[in-house]
């Protein structure tokens, strides 16, 4: 065992040389791909999967070849025999690992759902910041880090905020019983078009919705940015405009009124002997 061993150091040597050589070849051809694929308008997440595909194929390669020089029996057909041999066990043992890589594959390819996105998946909303093959990068808004499995984004409906540069915004405004409405949606309208952050040339939607307890309601919709922070400055800066112009019509925005009826009551003292009396 122990003149094996030497005679077989040499062996070792070369394989560990090829597995340093593929390291190099694999660092290199990952920069090479970065400059091919910078020059061309391919999406983030894209270039990501070709470095990843490329360094996977060249470390393929590399250990083959090394396994070769340890082992010059070994051939492709009974190395690929071997594999499948314990592919089954360890597609078991693995079978979630196996599942986010797959998912992170076919979020890469497709269009939609982009590095930089605002995203929305079972309660999770946040800027989507780096996809890999396992697992995405999701930053909340508050600040925090929340790094979703793959999985669970390609299994689960995605809502993306900021598909688009522009999305529609609403608030309900409720106005007195006693107010003309013709009159009150036109004042709405008004203050809502004048707002800068608003796109008027998308129209602004004004629909009495609902008899509510103490107030009539509109829903009022407009178009601005699809930023959630777009969002929320649009909605404060409508709703000032409003206020001040239901301030300046006299027109009432009523607060929650409860009414209380009292029946007038007789105390019983005070009726007599009602009762008729008999001859």
């Amino acid at each position: 065992m122990g003149k094996g061993l030497v005679e077989s150091l040499p062996a070792f040597g070369i394989a560990l040389f090829v597995v340093f050589a593929t390291w190099i070849v694999a660092r290199f051809a990952v920069r090479i791909s970065d400059m091919l694929v910078g020059r061309t308008e391919m999406r983030a997440s894209l270039k990501s999967l070709f470095d990843t595909l490329v360094r996977l194929a060249i470390w393929i390669v590399g250990l083959f070849t090394a396994a070769i020089v340890v082992v010059p029996d070994l051939t492709l057909a009974s190395m690929l025999a071997g594999l499948g041999i314990g592919a089954v066990a360890i597609g078991f043992a693995f079978k979630d690992i196996f599942e986010n890589f797959l998912a992170g594959v076919l979020i890469m390819v497709r269009e939609k759902m982009r590095i930089g996105d605002i995203i929305e998946c079972e309660g999770i909303t946040g800027k989507v910041e780096h996809i890999n093959m396992r697992e995405t990068h999701v930053r909340k808004q508050s600040g925090e880090l929340t790094v979703v499995p793959n999985s669970l984004l390609f299994k689960n409906p995605v809502e993306i905020l900021t598909d688009d540069d522009i999305r529609r915004h609403q608030v309900v405004v409720g106005v007195s019983y006693d107010t003309n409405l013709d009159h009150a949606a036109a004042v709405i309208r008004r203050a809502v078009e004048g707002v800068d952050d608003v796109l008027a040339s998308k129209g602004v939607d004004i629909f009495a919705q609902e008899f509510n307890s103490s107030s009539v309601d509109f829903l009022v919709r407009w178009w601005a940015g699809s930023s959630p922070r777009a969002g929320w400055e649009s909605k404060d800066k409508v709703i000032r405009a409003i206020k001040a112009g239901m301030d300046e019509s006299h027109i009432e925005i009523p607060f929650p009124h409860v009414t209380h009826t009292f029946k007038e009551t007789v105390p019983v003292s005070q009726l007599g002997d009602t009762r008729k009396k008999t001859p």
